[in-house]
């Protein structure tokens, strides 16, 4: 069975309302990183009814990805933009996606996601995320990120939080269970501190700013 994109319309319409429907379908939403927390974004927003993901990284789905990222065995050797582009266009066919296999960088960022309404950080070193937070905040500075930091591992879920750390810079995370720390990565936090990302990312289109 295949809806058509005036049925698909309509389901959504009937799920969030007319006004919602409109303003997510006309926004641009930039995803840095494609692994554990980017994977489960892209697909977060998308079933949401954001109208265009603009999706980045340079990696390609391994063995190790399959116990938190959202990528199925059929996908290994994939690039991960490909694999996530053939998942979302399965739940949701008439979006638009802009699918790029390439390093983001401090140098390049500000380029990549000049015209997206909001960029949800993603990446998995401290110092990609470092990287990419300062150079966004420096050369784009009217454009909301949100950011991941500490999803490791399996404490209380009733840690992870958002937190708005200042105007257009917005925290998701316990802030303090790294790999290197924790010592595993489990699929349950790294999704719920996804969700925390998408849903925060849902709030700032729809004109909320307060977490």
């Amino acid at each position: 069975m295949m809806l058509t994109k005036n049925e698909y319309d309509a389901m959504l319409i009937e799920r969030h309302g007319k006004k919602t429907f409109d303003i997510l379908s006309k926004a641009c939403v930039g995803i840095a990183g494609l692994g554990g927390l980017g994977s489960n974004i892209a697909m977060m927003l998308a079933r949401s009814g954001v109208g265009h993901l603009l999706l980045i990284d340079f990696d390609i789905v391994e063995p190790s990805n399959l116990n938190r990222q959202h990528y199925m065995i059929s996908h290994l050797g994939m690039p991960k933009s490909e694999a996530i582009r053939d998942l979302i266009l399965q739940a949701n066919p008439y979006i638009r996606l802009d699918t790029r296999r390439l390093k983001i960088t401090g140098e390049n960022a500000p380029e990549l996601f000049k015209d997206c309404d909001l960029v949800c950080e993603a990446f998995d070193q401290p110092e990609a995320k470092a990287e990419l937070i300062n150079s966004l905040l420096e050369n784009c500075p009217g454009l909301p990120l949100i950011s991941g930091s500490g999803m490791a591992g399996y404490g209380s879920s009733n840690t992870i939080r958002t937190e708005k750390v200042m105007n257009n810079l917005y925290l998701c995370g316990d802030k303090v269970s790294g790999i290197e720390t924790v010592g595993s990565l489990m699929a349950p936090r790294v999704q719920i501190c996804a969700a925390h990302e998408a849903n925060m990312a849902l709030r700032l289109l729809l004109g909320i700013k307060e977490v």
